[in-house]
């Protein structure tokens, strides 16, 4: 077996029974904020995409590359797609023209059948709403000789499956650098930053040597970061002078980590790095540069950087054209129909959240605009006259908000958060429930998200709907039945997705499995409710 890096999280596993391209990453993330570090953009990706088979973990945008996808890989490689609980990013594949999707089950293992050969394949799928957006996820690929398990930046809580269906994992890939915003972005002292950042450094650190010996994989190769800041405003987050404080450490600080402590199997690889594996056995490791090249890029990094901000300027400039402008009408009103809905949908989540949040639109040389994310109102507002603390805000470029208003986007954190372009403070700790909310701008996330949370808490809750008394969540993707589930005579329909039940046996009438908790309800209302829901199919 093949191991090739192609940047990042982005590998290009060759076999005899076919070729997988995971997580293609080239075109700058995050508002341009990020860039894949080494750069990988001169590699051959039409030779890369050629591919039989494409796996993508999840939807973050260091992952999940459209314009790579789109325009270099080919859309006959059937897609190894993780077992999500909502779909969207078999939706976004399917808009850029993939039409082969091999459906795959939560840590089953699964054979692959094509006309080269057969692929033993298992992805780990994370599916709670901390886990990237609305999803993360981990490959596991085997050729019968060789095992190769690509974590990426994926958590699972429970690696024993990978030895109960693969035995030993010959080559481990996973992330061991910062890609977050914390504590950067944050307004507090500098000392403090630096005491926090020391302490997330060497957190992430130590996470990645705990998988690394839970897996005990014979290699392990320090992949899915850290990114390349180019841009002015955010050079200073890059690693390029060895600060203890720096949560973006790179592979040759990991490899040192595991070094030190007794683990000789890291690999560096960089895009275009190739490993030939049989079983446990490394034949070579190829770089695509003379070794002193290579070592120049993390020894004299600075140097390294400071080329490709000069290479990636026009890059970064033709992406802020694009961004809509600061100036202009408040969005006062947009925000409002953007978020009121979903907060109408969000009980477990405003609840959780359980405090006003301000946020500061910023404008160039203008008045900055306030506007109140009221979740306890369930309400959108202006800020009240004598209201001048909040527990928590952001600051971000009106800019920047207005682009992803007008592009309709599903998710604050895969854009804006991620992109280290604002600045926020808190009272007390971080707020799960309000990134979570940023996560999940669209009615199918914030209902599967609401309803992760609900049935964590409590998983008994009871509702009288139409005469009928059922479980409150839906048993497909746990949608709030009393918000969106509709009685017409003994059926059931939840308008999230369509689905359907036979309230008299419970059964499920769209799939199978799924079956919902539900009788009759007592008294003379619920049989008059019940005779209205008969009238109404009628």
């Amino acid at each position: 077996m093949q191991v090739t890096s192609v940047g990042h999280a982005g590998f290009h596993i060759q076999t005899e029974a076919g070729s997988i391209l995971c997580d293609p990453w080239v075109q700058p993330a995050y508002f341009a904020s990020w860039f894949p570090f080494p750069d990988n953009a001169e590699l051959d990706w039409d030779a890369l995409g050629d591919c039989d088979y494409l796996y993508v973990s999840h939807l973050h945008k260091d992952h999940f590359d459209p314009d790579t996808l789109r325009d270099h890989v080919s859309k006959d490689a059937t897609v190894l797609l993780p077992d999500f609980p909502v779909p969207d990013l078999k939706r976004e594949l399917e808009a850029l023209g993939f039409t082969n999707f091999f459906e795959t089950e939560d840590s089953v293992k699964h054979t692959v059948s094509g006309p080269k050969g057969d692929l033993d394949v298992m992805i780990i799928s994370l599916r709670a709403p901390a886990d990237g957006p609305i999803g993360d996820s981990g490959l596991v690929v085997s050729d019968g000789t060789t095992t190769v398990f690509n974590m990426n930046d994926a958590r699972p809580i429970d690696l024993d499956v990978l030895k109960t269906e693969f035995g030993h994992i010959d080559v481990h890939m996973l992330q061991y650098s910062g890609a977050i915003w914390y504590p950067w972005v944050y307004d507090m002292p500098q000392r403090a930053k630096e005491a926090f950042g020391t302490q997330k450094r060497q957190r992430q650190m130590d996470r990645a040597r705990s998988y690394v010996d839970q897996v005990g994989a014979t290699w392990v190769v320090p992949s899915a970061g850290p990114p390349m800041f180019l841009d002015d405003d955010l050079r200073y987050l890059n690693d390029d002078a060895g600060e203890p404080s720096n949560i973006f450490p790179d592979q040759k600080v990991f490899l040192a980590e595991l070094a030190a402590n007794g683990n000789d199997g890291g690999l560096l690889m960089i895009p275009g790095t190739t490993g030939d594996f049989a079983g446990t056995e490394l034949k070579s490791l190829t770089h695509p540069l003379p070794e002193p090249e290579v070592d120049a890029i993390f020894d004299d990094k600075a140097r390294y950087i400071e080329a490709m901000a000069q290479k990636k300027a026009p890059v970064i400039a033709a992406q802020r054209k694009t961004w809509a402008p600061a100036e202009g009408a408040p969005l006062f009103d947009d925000l409002k129909a953007k978020f009121e809905p979903i907060m109408d949908q969000s009980d477990q989540i405003c609840d959780g959240i359980g405090y006003p949040v301000l946020l500061e639109l910023t404008v160039p040389g203008g008045e900055t605009e306030n506007v109140v994310l009221d979740f306890p109102a369930r309400t959108v507002r202006a800020v009240a006259e004598g209201e001048k603390k909040f527990r928590y805000g952001f600051t971000i470029d009106r800019g920047l908000v207005r682009t992803v208003v007008r592009d309709d986007e599903p998710d604050w954190v895969n854009t804006i958060f991620l992109s280290t372009r604002f600045t926020t403070w808190r009272v007390g700790g971080y707020n799960e429930y309000l990134y979570t909310f940023f996560k999940c701008l669209t009615d199918e996330r914030i209902a599967y998200a609401d309803g992760w949370f609900a049935e964590a808490h409590d998983d008994t809750a009871t509702i009288e709907l139409d005469g009928w008394s059922m479980q409150r969540r839906c048993p497909h993707l746990k949608a709030d039945l009393t918000k969106f589930g509709v009685v017409e005579g003994t059926t059931l329909t939840c308008n999230l997705h369509g689905w359907q039940w036979d309230l008299r046996s419970g059964r499920c009438l769209t799939s199978k499995g799924h079956e919902l908790r539900c009788e009759e309800a007592e008294g003379d209302e619920a049989a008059a409710a019940r005779e209205a829901a008969a009238a109404r199919k009628q």
